[in-house]
């Protein structure tokens, strides 16, 4: 996992091609101003779900996990508490997704709190938990590129 400001975006510029399309395209869009949706960057390699939603309380949150995509996410307006652990350190909860590259899981993490301009890298094995209200429930507006292994 890797998490940090996109003020410093430059310093993972020797990440795979994927990756760098997938950063570039946070760095160069107002989201606030972009309607919820898909958009393709790179066909089914590289694409982008542009979502607003609620923070939720931890108790409501869920593990989450994929095989095929890494997760680039990026909160464009809001904020939120973010978990990660490694998916060794989780269970099943439901059977893999393969349609929606969908792993449900349980166990437990830590979490950071991700601010307006930060993102997130979460690759196979980073099992995560977004969403997640920091005190009460707020706005959030955020961005996750979808970036094939």
């Amino acid at each position: 996992m890797v998490f940090d400001s996109i003020k410093n975006v430059e310093n993972y510029s020797n990440l795979n091609e994927r990756i760098k399309k997938a950063l570039k395209y946070i760095t160069e869009n107002d989201f606030t101003k972009m309607e919820n949706g898909r958009v393709d960057i790179d066909g089914d390699n590289v694409f982008a779900v542009i979502q607003s939603y609620e923070t939720k309380p931890i108790e409501k949150g869920r593990w989450e996990a994929h095989k095929k995509y890494i997760d680039v996410q990026f909160v464009a307006d809001g904020y939120e508490k973010m978990g990660y652990t490694h998916i060794d350190n989780t269970a099943e909860d439901e059977p893999y997704i393969e349609e929606n590259d969908l792993h449900w899981l349980k166990g437990e993490g830590s979490f950071i709190e991700a601010k307006k301009g930060s993102f997130a890298i979460f690759y196979p094995q980073d099992a995560h938990m977004p969403a997640i209200a920091v005190d009460n429930p707020v706005p959030v507006k955020k961005v996750v590129v979808k970036v094939l292994v």
